[in-house]
């Protein structure tokens, strides 16, 4: 497709060509998502589509910084049973105090933190009883 359209030939006859030759060698069903529904087809119109969707591809948060936090110490506390030492579960749990931490001192933007620290010996020690226990 580097090629220059031809002068005298209208765009979109070149174009259609362009198209017709990459059906003909293969290119167009080694696309991604070739041969797929086209997702979200049926969802109603949203002008900020694409831009969702990179989003959830890439990860991004838009979540206020207090929101993130919440959901940060959230899921490190959900994320406790999969850790295999007890140092990981204290170094875990220390850094989002850290935060926690940092955040009560200089509240961020947005909604109430609602957070305190939490208490590292009894989570460890809640951590200690689960892995007995299984």
């Amino acid at each position: 497709m580097t090629e220059r359209k031809p002068a005298g030939v209208s765009f979109e006859s070149w174009v259609d060509q362009q198209i017709r030759e990459s059906e003909r060698k293969g290119d167009v069903s080694k696309l991604p998502g070739f041969g797929k529904p086209i997702e979200a087809l049926s969802a109603p119109y949203d002008e900020a589509w694409w831009i969702k969707s990179k989003m959830q591809r890439e990860g991004v948060s838009v979540l206020p910084p207090a929101l993130a936090l919440r959901k940060e110490a959230e899921d490190v506390v959900a994320r406790l049973p999969e850790i295999r030492t007890e140092a990981e579960v204290r170094r875990a749990l220390t850094e989002v105090n850290d935060k926690i931490r940092e955040a009560v001192r200089r509240p961020p933007p947005g909604p109430l933190l609602n957070l305190r620290p939490f208490d590292v010996d009894a989570l460890v020690a809640q951590w200690r009883t689960a892995r007995a226990a299984s």
